[in-house]
C-alpha cells in the first residue's frame, strides 16, 4: 500500500530555536502575545491528572496550571464522552464560561451554522472502554475524527487537528483516520508526549547521522505505554541517515525465545544492557528474571533493525543507540509530575504551532508508523510470537528536526 506523505507541511526547527533557553518555567515578562486561536476539546473524560486535564488545563491556567503564561489559544467549547464520578468539566464550564455541547458538530461550530474555531484537541483518553482480544483499549478516536471529519466537509472549512497518542488504536481505525486527513487536507498531529519532554541529557543526536543500532526500554500495559516508549525511540531512529522507508515486519516475543533471540545477535546486547542500567527499575533486577518481559523487534525497509523491550521491572523509558565512530549515546526521558507533568506542556507548545501555522508541526506519519508496528507487535504476541510481514507500513516520511524540553522555550511567540 502506497502512503503519500505531506513534506511541504513540515517545518523545522532552526539552531537559533534549538538554542533556546530551557528554562521557561521561571517568572519573566511575557512576550508581546500573538492573536489568540480558539479551540474546540473534544474528549473522552475530564478528571484530576487524566490527559484532559493535563492538557486543556494548561490552556485554561497556563503552562504551570497556576494561573501564569500560557500558550495563545482559548478553550472554546467541549464535547465530553462521558461524565464520570470525579468529572471537572462541569466545573470546568462554569468557572470558564465554555460551554459543553451534546455533539462533536455542536462543539466544532459553537452552536452555529459553521466551523467557529481554529482548531480541534481530539483527546480520547482514559474512560470505560471495551478491550480488543490483542489487549488493545478500543477509545472512540475513529469516532471523534469521523464526526470532526463529517463537520469539515459539511460546511466547507477545515483547521488543523490534534488527535492525542495513537491513531486508532487498531491499524484499520489508524489508518482510515490518516487517510480522511490526507483526503480532505487537514492539518493533522498525533502521538505521545514523551518525544518532547525532558530528558535526563540534553544531548541531541543530530538528523541524517549514521545510526546502526537502537534499543529501547519501556515499561507498563503493552498497549497504553508502548506507544509512548516506540514514540521515544522513533525520534532517534528517524533521524538516521535516508530515514524514513517504513517496516517491512513485525514480531513479539516474550520468556526463552526472547532471550534466545537477543543471544542470536539479534539484538545488540551492549546497548541493551547500556539502556536497562540508564532507566530506573527494581533494585537489584534481573531483566531476564522479567516473566513479563517482551520485546517488539522489527525491521525497516532499508534494513536498520528496532527493538523495543517492556520490562514490568523497570519504571522508565530510555534508548541507547550507536552511531558509527561514536561512543554509545544514552537517551532517557525524566518523567517529572511537577508543575503539573510538564511534559504535556511540551506536547500543547507543539499543538500550539501548527494551529497558529495551519501546518503540522511534526509529522503524524511517525505516530501512523509506530501505531502500526504496536498493533501488528500485539498481533503477533496473540499468535505466539510468529513474524508478521507488514507491506502495510511502507511508510515514508521525512521527520522535522522538532526538539525537547531543554531546547524549547514556553514563552516564545508563535
Amino acid at each position: 500500500m502506497s502512503l503519500l506523505t505531506r513534506r511541504q507541511l513540515l517545518t523545522t526547527t532552526s539552531a537559533a530555536t534549538a538554542a533556546a533557553a530551557c528554562h521557561a518555567w521561571l517568572p519573566g515578562a511575557e512576550p508581546a502575545a500573538a492573536a489568540v486561536k480558539k479551540v474546540a476539546g473534544i474528549i473522552t473524560i475530564y478528571r484530576p491528572f487524566s490527559h484532559a486535564d493535563v492538557i486543556l488545563g494548561k490552556i485554561l491556567e497556563g503552562w504551570e496550571q497556576k494561573g501564569g503564561p500560557g500558550p495563545q489559544l482559548k478553550l472554546s467549547s467541549l464535547y465530553v464522552d462521558q461524565f464520570v464520578s470525579d468529572d471537572m468539566a462541569r466545573d470546568i464550564s462554569q468557572r470558564f464560561g465554555i460551554p459543553i455541547f451534546s455533539t462533536i458538530e455542536q462543539a466544532l461550530t459553537l452552536g452555529g451554522q459553521g466551523i467557529a474555531v481554529d482548531g480541534v484537541l481530539s483527546i480520547g483518553e482514559h474512560g470505560d472502554y471495551p478491550f480488543s482480544e490483542i489487549g488493545q483499549q478500543l477509545y472512540p478516536r475513529r469516532r471523534f475524527f469521523g464526526e470532526i471529519a463529517a463537520a469539515f466537509e459539511k460546511y466547507g472549512r477545515v483547521v488543523p487537528v490534534f488527535n492525542d497518542k495513537h491513531l486508532g488504536p487498531a491499524w484499520a481505525d489508524g489508518l482510515w483516520m490518516y487517510q480522511e486527513a490526507q483526503r480532505l487536507r487537514i492539518p493533522f498531529m498525533a502521538g505521545s508526549s514523551l518525544p518532547v519532554g525532558h530528558r535526563l541529557s540534553p544531548d541531541i543526536l543530530p538528523m541524517n547521522c549514521d545510526l546502526e543500532a537502537a534499543v529501547g526500554i519501556g515499561y507498563s500495559g503493552l498497549d497504553v505505554y508502548g506507544i509512548h516508549a516506540l514514540e521515544f525511540l522513533h525520534w532517534h531512529i528517524e533521524r538516521r541517515r535516508g530515514a524514513e522507508t517504513g517496516v517491512r515486519w513485525v514480531q513479539a516475543l516474550k520468556g526463552d525465545a526472547l532471550w534466545k533471540t537477543v543471544d542470536a545477535g539479534m539484538v545488540r546486547r551492549d546497548l541493551l544492557e547500556a539502556a536497562f542500567a540508564a532507566v530506573p527499575h527494581e533494585s537489584g533486577s534481573d531483566m531476564r528474571k522479567d516473566a513479563e518481559a517482551v520485546l517488539f523487534l522489527y525491521e525497516h525497509h532499508d534494513g536498520f533493525r528496532g527493538a523495543q523491550f517492556m520490562f514490568s521491572c523497570a519504571r522508565g523509558t530510555g534508548a541507547a543507540l550507536a552511531v558509527r565512530g561514536k561512543a554509545p549515546l544514552i537517551s532517557v526521558f525524566d518523567e517529572r509530575t511537577e508543575p503539573k507533568y510538564p511534559h504535556f506542556a511540551y506536547l500543547l507548545k507543539a499543538i500550539e504551532k501548527m494551529i497558529h501555522t495551519g501546518r503540522p508541526t511534526y509529522p503524524v506519519e511517525r505516530t501512523l508508523l509506530t501505531g502500526g508496528i504496536l498493533d501488528r507487535a500485539l498481533t503477533s504476541l496473540h499468535a505466539g510470537g510468529v513474524r508478521r510481514e507488514t507491506p502495510e507500513l511502507a511508510i515514508r516520511y521525512q521527520p522535522a528536526d522538532y526538539l525537547f524540553a531543554q531546547h524549547v522555550d514556553l514563552l516564545k511567540t508563535v
